[in-house]
């Protein structure tokens, strides 16, 4: 029967104590490594190695002892034999655990059986483990993992691996706008007024400045105002932050990536995002074509286009042009049986039927554009007709991944639409935005033709891993306390 985790924790407490009688530090403060492991295993057999990780796997079989070393880059077995170390070491690799962080210095050869292998001549305690790491069948519980994602790391390399990815898609995506001219800028994450999308925002206090202030829901308003500035390709990977609800695709902390691009409209901005994805995916994945749980995708461009209105229209048949009121919009959503809860916006409502009816049921790529005026506050109104805008947003594997508009620069209008939005607030809309003074004034001084772009990242990583969890590509997601 397994010895209690507090017995375990009380015996490596007393090796510390061992091991600071022999005259070790267990705890170092440094350690000249000269070779990641990725290394000694590419280098020829006999090389000299100084190495340094955590000891995975303990063996011992009489007077010699294999442990199993691990660093970020890999694994390599090392071999004790106490014959070979001086006394003081020696002793030093009886107090040993798995766990441990250890520096090793010896040269590499390979056991009869094959196995490349680092014989220790010398060792070095970086630091001493007081709770043991559990088994890898011990951490089975997707909270848990969530909740301990160090062990989760440490346990199982395939989620290193995973995280290793996600990093290669963000650098992917930053080297390929830095590449088509774009720069990189940083705007506030505390705001005087929020903006940018309808989201219901975290509120602060600041207290240097005795105002109530807001976690931003979108970094937007801010990238406009450089446009206003002067420059016209700038980007950001913001973390935003929405008080709103936690479920598969979303989690109320999550990463961001937004451009402003000016001279540019949104059909520039669907050829850009067509071909940002698929070069990412292809940088990083060496393929165009992937699979997303079990459904196999191409995101090659061209991809596929179509209106709100045809798609609605296409999957349900609802002709949303003979909708002309707010009656009639609830109506329709019942007929459909789609529950549409307290929404008392037309253009609401529309989002809400082809989120239920058709949204799940679009796999390749494909650009949905024209939604309605009054979601879109900030888009530009398509000329032809006034009650949509000219945006679209990128639906892949039955899932929302990002939008872009052409945006509302006309300074009269905004401030129609802002105050239209007061107006909704104060009926219990509470998904609205504020009326935003500063950004008012900055697009008075005139802001050019100029179309945005939003990339959810986490739903990109979860695309591109081919995970169905917004938490399994997040180190550490929302949990709720224990």
């Amino acid at each position: 029967m397994p010895q209690p985790i507090e017995e375990l924790r009380k015996e490596r407490l007393k090796k510390i104590e061992k091991i600071r009688a022999l005259g070790f530090d267990p705890y170092l403060s440094f350690f000249n490594r000269q070779h990641l492991i990725s290394q000694v295993r590419k280098a020829k057999l006999g090389t000299k190695a100084t190495i340094a990780g955590r000891i995975m796997a303990w063996r011992e079989h009489g007077k010699i002892t294999f442990a199993d070393l691990v660093d970020q880059s890999g694994e390599v077995q090392v071999l004790f034999q106490s014959n070979k170390l001086s006394k003081a070491n020696s002793q030093l690799a009886d107090l040993l655990d798995v766990g441990d962080f250890l520096g090793v210095v010896g040269k590499t050869f390979k056991t009869k059986a094959g196995e490349l292998t680092v014989e220790a001549e010398d060792l070095v305690l970086l630091t001493k483990s007081l709770l043991p790491l559990p088994a890898k069948s011990g951490l089975r519980d997707t909270e848990e993992r969530y909740r301990k994602r160090y062990l989760d790391l440490i346990l199982n390399p395939e989620v290193r691996d995973r995280f290793g990815q996600i990093s290669q898609i963000t650098q992917s995506m930053r080297n390929f706008l830095i590449k088509d001219g774009y720069i990189e800028v940083i705007t506030p994450t505390l705001q005087p007024v929020y903006g940018g999308t309808l989201a219901r925002p975290f509120e602060t206090h600041f207290n240097a400045l005795d105002s109530d202030f807001y976690l931003r829901i979108s970094n937007e308003m801010y990238l406009k105002r450089l446009i206003v500035g002067g420059y016209e390709k700038v980007f950001e990977f913001s973390v935003d932050f929405r008080n709103e609800g936690i479920d598969t695709s979303h989690n109320p902390e999550f990463l961001q990536m937004e451009t402003m691009w000016a001279y540019a409209n949104y059909e520039d901005n669907m050829r850009f995002v067509e071909q940002l994805i698929s070069s990412v995916a292809h940088d990083v994945l060496g393929t165009t074509k992937i699979t997303y749980q079990g459904k196999k995708i191409d995101l090659k461009p061209p991809w596929k286009r179509i209106s709100m209105v045809e798609a609605v229209k296409k999957e349900t048949k609802l002709d949303w042009t003979k909708v002309k009121s707010l009656k009639d919009a609830q109506a329709a959503a019942k007929k459909l049986e789609v529950n549409i809860g307290g929404k008392h916006i037309k253009g609401q409502i529309l989002e809400e039927i082809f989120a239920v009816k058709v949204e799940p049921k679009i796999v390749q790529p494909t650009l949905v554009s024209n939604y309605p005026r009054d979601i879109m506050p900030l888009a530009k109104i398509v000329g032809s007709d006034p009650e949509y805008v000219e945006n679209f947003e990128i639906f892949i594997g039955g899932r929302e991944h990002g939008l872009s508009y052409s945006e509302g620069n006309d300074p009269l209008l905004l401030r129609e639409n802002f105050e239209a939005q007061a107006q909704l607030r104060k009926k219990g809309q509470l998904e609205t935005h504020q009326v935003d003074e500063d950004f008012l004034e900055a697009m008075e001084y005139g802001m050019p033709p100029t179309s945005g772009l939003g990339i959810g990242m986490e739903r990109l990583f979860m695309l591109l891993t081919d995970n169905p969890s917004i938490r399994e590509v997040m180190f550490f997601p929302a949990l709720r306390p224990r």
